[in-house]
């Protein structure tokens, strides 16, 4: 399930956004409003819920 402040990744391999990540700032009507920051820019855009994959915060660490 995806709640705001949830980092996600765009899987819409038609998307210009495919690949990046950000964080979820809204949800209204099967939409999410996701926020990309990238140094000197931050930019809101509005995907569909399906485009949209949770970033795995389970990963290995390593030493």
């Amino acid at each position: 399930m995806i709640f705001p402040g949830a980092p996600v990744t765009v899987i819409n391999v038609n998307d210009t956004y495919y690949g990046f990540q950000g964080l979820v700032q809204r949800i209204s009507d099967g939409k999410v409003a996701v926020l990309f920051e990238g140094g000197n820019w931050d930019k809101l855009v509005t995907f569909n819920m399906s485009e949209l994959e949770l970033v795995s915060s389970s990963g290995k660490r390593r030493n």
